[in-house]
């Protein structure tokens, strides 16, 4: 056996797979969030409806399902950017923005493109059901049991469904931000009234199973992942940074429904365009809101740098939040919870690369930035 003359080389290869290890372990837990608790939380509460559940998901009901929203896709996207326009129209002017680049023609073809492989690769996780797991027949009597196991055989296919998505949808995002990243407002928008619309033309059950996918693209527009990814490339396998931003990451979602519901209760009855905060759409966008918030919190950590929160998160508050009267005192108020949840669930050393940027956060939506009344 030969002995490798420069040991050195062997460190630095080692050094190399843990960081990518790293790295995939962040995609990794961010597409199972999508896929985890959703089926399993609507089969607790509505264990009857197993058997139609069993149709949808069949081969041939995910085929219904996706021509259903292939046939809709024209006219609920002519309706999103006929919202979008209405939203957004006069900040083009107001902000500044070059109005070439917001081409409606191309963005529509962007996110039809992006929709045809999402409803593509929903029909094809049908072929998961060929695992090697066996996956007893559906009956009333033990359909929740049974259903938790075919949920756990098709978990690395739904999860590498939700990763090719994602992918997809973070590279559309490099496109519309690389000139101007407050185009991303305007292709954002009009991807979240499309999902509206495209949900309200599903069944309960259908909403149950597509919903969480939808949300892959709805999310991966607003929140720079392929940034966070890119980062944490950079950082050493233990580095205080990386290890804060792989605590949080699968638990996001449920700091930002805990931070949500304490600005429901601080505030029950603020009104945004959209209605009340407890009303379930509104808090859908408000959870995906906080979420994004400590995206952009976790890539000027592994970044070292400002720029994100300088050049995209800000300026698309400042233009989308006014809109849609969300006012800024929501946001101070979701900072500090934010802070709290932050050094409940990392050490101090964890949280310490963290806060510099939060504090940014907080002087940069202050109310001597925007003069505004507390609510």
């Amino acid at each position: 056996m030969e002995m490798n003359e420069n040991p050195d080389n062997d460190s630095e290869g080692l050094l190399q797979l843990e960081k990518q290890s790293a790295v995939s372990y962040l995609a990794q837990q961010w597409a199972k969030k999508y896929l985890q608790n959703v089926e399993l939380n609507y089969f607790y509460e509505h264990k009857q409806d197993a058997l139609n559940f069993k149709k949808v998901v069949s081969l041939e009901g995910r085929k219904r399902t996706a021509q259903k929203l292939i046939d809709s896709l024209r006219t609920v996207s002519l309706q999103a950017w006929n919202k979008t326009e209405a939203l957004l129209s006069e900040e083009i002017k107001r902000h500044r923005i070059d109005p070439k680049l917001i081409n409606p023609w191309e963005i529509t073809a962007d996110y039809f493109g992006i929709y045809e492989q999402a409803l593509h690769l929903y029909i094809q996780q049908q072929s998961s059901h060929d695992l090697p797991t066996p996956i007893p027949a559906v009956n009333r009597e033990n359909s929740l049991s049974e259903r938790i196991q075919q949920i756990q055989a098709q978990s690395f296919v739904s999860t590498q469904m939700a990763k090719i998505i994602s992918t997809s949808v973070c590279l559309l995002r490099q496109k519309y931000t690389q000139k101007d990243p407050r185009v991303i407002g305007f292709v954002s928008m009009q991807f979240h009234y499309t999902n509206l619309g495209l949900l309200q033309t599903l069944s309960p059950l259908e909403k149950t199973v597509l919903g969480s996918y939808l949300k892959v693209i709805d999310d991966h527009l607003y929140m720079p992942l392929q940034r966070v990814y890119d980062a944490a490339a950079d950082h050493d396998y233990n580095s205080h940074v990386l290890t804060a931003v792989q605590k949080l990451l699968p638990i996001s979602t449920q700091i930002a429904n805990k931070i949500c519901q304490k600005i429901i209760d601080l505030y029950p009855n603020y009104h945004s365009q959209s209605g009340l905060l407890s009303e379930p759409l509104v808090r859908v966008s408000s959870i995906r809101d906080v979420e994004m918030f400590q995206v952009y919190l976790w890539v000027c950590s592994l970044e070292g740098s400002v720029n994100a929160i300088q050049q995209e998160l800000f300026p698309l508050c400042a233009m989308l939040y006014p809109r849609l009267k969300v006012e800024w005192q929501l946001i101070r108020c979701m900072l500090h919870l934010l802070q709290q949840e932050i050094c409940q669930h990392l050490n101090s050393q964890q949280a310490n690369t963290l806060m510099p940027y939060l504090q940014v956060l907080w002087h940069m939506f202050s109310p001597k930035v925007f003069g505004e009344l507390i609510l």
